[in-house]
């Protein structure tokens, strides 16, 4: 008999066109002789499951099931496609948790932990994994700005610490340009990180559990035509993104082995896509995404391609997964 999978996506964040995108494509790829999938379009203002003739039925939140034309849908298996609030910050999670539905993410706790910038740096540089200096700041505290540039350095890089797809990042290359840079941050968090420039190669590197085991995908070079890794440079064409990367087969096996091992540190479950810069050999932590982009074009999928793993077979395995945990 085939599952129902409930495919989350939107949210409440800036992130909401994306994650509707990478929904519709695990839509569109899903093994429909082993699922009957639906869209479910999570937005602040309703929660519906959307069917093919764009038809909104609302979902009723006390079991996360949806009456469609007098007929009860439940599902067997949640498939998270939401970036940002409430899906990758396991706000929904927990939910899914309390009423005992399976997903294809984390769990909770691990889920809000790594969207914490700052707190996912907090834990891993106790295990000794290398990363840039940086420093903290919430909003209404007061500013020292030659502190922080005697500590961090020009260029760095100030960043919302609760956000993705690089909203409300900036490269500040001058003393000038750091409070301004401060007041785009602030637009998408009341947290703020303000991290050193690392000068050298940038790699993303997949780590997801597949087929029982914790599997490291082909590395992905990011060359960007803009002064970083921007939005513009993620979904505009503004970038390369090879696969594999044109990297040394030492800076390889130690990012391989880093990027393991930080998904391991930090009791990841399902998809997770975290960016590297190496300085020299060593690979240097920058963050870790936990719900990444799963369009064709999306770094993640291109990964998995390369390791000659289809999108039907990595949602599958997902989905297996999460059933089976």
């Amino acid at each position: 008999m085939k599952k129902n999978i409930a495919i989350i996506m939107g949210g409440y964040s800036s992130e909401v066109e994306i994650s509707l995108k990478s929904g519709s494509v695990v839509y569109k790829h899903l093994d429909k002789e082993k699922y009957t999938a639906h869209k479910i379009h999570v937005l602040k203002n309703k929660w519906v499951l959307v069917d093919e003739e764009n038809n909104e039925y609302p979902i009723n939140k006390h079991d996360f099931s949806a009456d469609v034309n007098g007929h009860k849908i439940v599902f067997d298996c949640v498939f998270n496609a939401i970036h940002g609030m409430p899906g990758e910050n396991g706000l929904i999670l927990a939910y899914f948790d309390l009423i005992g539905l399976k997903h294809t993410s984390a769990p909770f706790y691990q889920m809000a932990l790594t969207f914490n910038k700052r707190d996912t740096l907090s834990v891993i540089k106790e295990y000794g994994i290398a990363t840039a200096i940086s420093v903290y700041l919430n909003k209404g505290d007061h500013i020292n700005i030659d502190e922080i540039i005697t500590k961090v350095g020009l260029p760095c890089f100030v960043k919302p610490n609760n956000a993705g797809s690089s909203y409300g990042i900036s490269k500040v290359h001058t003393k000038a340009e750091l409070i301004p840079a401060l007041e785009v941050a602030y637009k998408e968090d009341s947290e703020i990180l303000i991290e050193s420039f690392l000068n050298g190669t940038e790699v993303s590197v997949g780590v997801i559990q597949y087929e029982g085991k914790t599997k490291v995908l082909p590395i992905t070079e990011i060359v960007s035509e803009n002064d970083f890794f921007d939005y513009e440079a993620k979904y505009e064409g503004k970038s390369q993104e090879i696969t594999p990367a044109r990297i040394s087969k030492s800076q390889e096996k130690n990012v391989t082995e880093v990027a393991k091992r930080v998904y391991e540190i930090l009791n990841m479950k399902g998809f997770t896509r975290a960016e590297y810069i190496f300085i020299n050999d060593k690979p240097h932590f920058l963050e870790i995404n936990t719900v990444p982009g799963l369009t064709e074009a999306s770094i993640l999928p291109q990964q998995a391609s390369c390791a000659g793993i289809s999108l039907t077979a990595l949602f599958g395995n997902a989905i297996e997964t999460a059933l089976k945990n």
